[in-house]
């Protein structure tokens, strides 16, 4: 995954979510409900780590946003 950028933390309420699941229905479902309560930028897919299990997701969000409302286009 890419380094997390200063922007993305630059003032409190802006998180950067990063999530470790089994699969990626699970990571998916997690982003969805982080999504209905607060502004998500979500990420459309997980990575793998070659021999590491699982999957992990990335979305930023923004606590001071309501739902529906994208922090990043």
């Amino acid at each position: 995954m890419r380094q997390i950028n200063d922007a993305h933390v630059a003032e409190p309420g802006l998180a950067v979510v990063e999530v470790a699941t089994a699969d990626d229905q699970t990571a998916f479902a997690l982003q969805e409900v982080l999504a209905t309560r607060w502004a998500t930028a979500m990420a459309d897919r997980t990575t793998r780590v070659p021999g590491e299990p699982g999957v992990r997701l990335r979305c930023y969000l923004d606590r001071h946003r309501t739902a529906g409302r994208w922090l990043y286009p």
